[in-house]
């Protein structure tokens, strides 16, 4: 047998083998859905009542989180997932740049970047928010991780009342 068929057999036997994994991987997600339809249908049903948040990433939060019951407040929530910017300075440096360490959980930092894109568009406060930091002239990308940030905050409170999204909701601790 030449080069070209052994070739093409191997590539033919990863594509099956990836093809199985997908398959295995839309299972374990579907129990993992069931399994949180079961016991945390409720706090699924507010977590998506957040515009910008999907069922994946509330699922993913719901299972990081322990269903928020191991955070006393929002800003636990947001240095676990390492979205809380911390300061870089080296030596005798002091004016060192703020940034995010990057060392939470990448896979649900993702998610909930990318369900920032939508939060700009269909929540209120994460829009605002958004206009607010790229209008003093900071990058758009910044302003993305605040919004990231501004969605875990959402999802923290709306997990610890217990009540759906109210898009002209005002916290008492900003009217004072």
């Amino acid at each position: 047998m030449n080069n070209k068929g052994v070739k093409g057999k191997i590539i033919t036997s990863i594509k099956r083998q990836i093809r199985q994994v997908q398959t295995e991987i839309k299972l374990l997600e579907k129990e993992m859905e069931n399994r949180i339809k079961q016991h945390e249908q409720d706090l699924l049903s507010n977590l998506l009542s957040i515009p910008g948040i999907g069922k994946k990433t509330a699922i993913i939060l719901i299972v990081c989180t322990n269903g928020f019951r191991s955070f006393e407040n929002a800003k636990q929530l947001s240095a676990f997932f390492d979205l809380s910017p911390i300061k870089i300075s080296s030596g005798s440096s002091i004016k060192g740049r703020s940034k995010i360490s990057k060392k939470g959980n990448p896979l649900m930092r993702n998610y909930l970047f990318m369900c920032s894109f939508t939060a700009c568009n269909k929540n209120k406060q994460c829009k605002d928010l958004y206009e607010r930091i790229v209008s003093k002239g900071k990058s758009k990308k910044l302003a993305l991780i605040a919004v990231t940030n501004k969605l875990l905050k959402q999802s923290f409170a709306i997990a610890k009342s217990g009540i759906r999204y109210q898009p002209e909701y005002k916290s008492l601790l900003c009217i004072q």
